[in-house]
């Protein structure tokens, strides 16, 4: 939030000429603009809380005395796998194949 306030997003887009959509310019915009900043940001909190939290309940239901998945290894596992994912599907479409995913 300190750094998207110190942006002053809102004045630079009305500046520029830019809008969102069913938003009036100018106090309007920034109220909606941080009530987004504010959404994403819990939702991002709360995703990580739990990321964090997954290998100790992951030890607690399977019994396991060493369990050796951290909540950075799993962070990490998931960001080579999206990041493959992404290549992959880039590849695909330079190729011209309909892609995997879909």
């Amino acid at each position: 939030m300190v750094v998207f306030q110190q942006m002053d997003l809102a004045k630079t887009l009305q500046r520029q000429g830019g809008f969102v959509p069913g938003v009036r310019p100018g106090k309007p915009t920034e109220e909606y603009l941080n009530a987004v900043i504010s959404r994403i940001t819990w939702g991002g909190a709360l995703f990580l809380g739990i990321v964090a939290i997954l290998p100790f309940l992951a030890r607690e239901m399977t019994s396991v005395a060493v369990l050796t998945l951290s909540s950075t290894g799993l962070l990490i596992i998931v960001g080579v796998a999206l990041d493959t994912m992404k290549q992959v599907e880039a590849q695909l479409t330079m190729r011209k194949y309909e892609g995997f995913l879909k």
